[in-house]
Formats: C-alpha cells, sequence, structure tokens
C-alpha cells in the first residue's frame, strides 16, 4: 500500500472555484482502486491544499492520475490552480482509526 500526496496551490481568489471543482475528482480516486481519500484546504488563507489517497500501488494512481475523467477535470480548473503538480508518494508503515473518539475534559 501507498500514500499518495498531493500539494494543491490555488491562485488568489480562486480557491472556491477549485474547491469546489477539484473535490470531485479526488473523490474519484476511489474508482480507481483506493481504498481511502482525503481533500483537505489550509484554514490560513485558503490557498493551500493537500490530496492524499492510499492506493495498493503506484500503478493504481497512474491509473487514476492518467485517467480521461481526471485529465479532464485538470483541464476545466487550469487556471485555478498554479503548476507543476507534483505527486509525493509514502509507503505506510502504521496506520489506524479510532473505534469510539475519546471525549476531551469532564
Amino acid at each position: 500500500m501507498i500514500q499518495m500526496q498531493i500539494r494543491w496551490v490555488a491562485n488568489p481568489f480562486r480557491g472556491d472555484r477549485f474547491a469546489e471543482g477539484w473535490r470531485p475528482a479526488a473523490e474519484a480516486a476511489v474508482d480507481y482502486g483506493a481504498s481511502q481519500w482525503s481533500f483537505t484546504r489550509a484554514q490560513e488563507g485558503g490557498l493551500d491544499f493537500l490530496q492524499t489517497a492510499t492506493f495498493p500501488s503506484k500503478a493504481h494512481f497512474e491509473r487514476y492520475w492518467y485517467s480521461e475523467r481526471i485529465a479532464e477535470h485538470r483541464i476545466e480548473l487550469a487556471g485555478t490552480y498554479q503548476v507543476p503538480i507534483l505527486p509525493t508518494f509514502w509507503e505506510i508503515l502504521g496506520a489506524g482509526d479510532a473505534v469510539s473518539p475519546v471525549r476531551a475534559g469532564p
């Protein structure tokens, strides 16, 4: 399993348009074999985004990234984000989810 990360930087005054337009593309990773995906936005400034997805292999990511569907999203949103877009890949050494979140405080 690998985790893919892409750091996106939206162009000024285009963060909302990019966020709305790219979210469906980020979620589509599951249609290409991802077991997890996320698309987050920095609270400060609102122009920095982080997309992650967990794929069985880099080949699964490439099938997603180079698909006609995702290429169309990139073309449609051209001008809303800065290039180059450089995916990075991370080997997952451990991960987990809380079964029931612990409440903080009394």
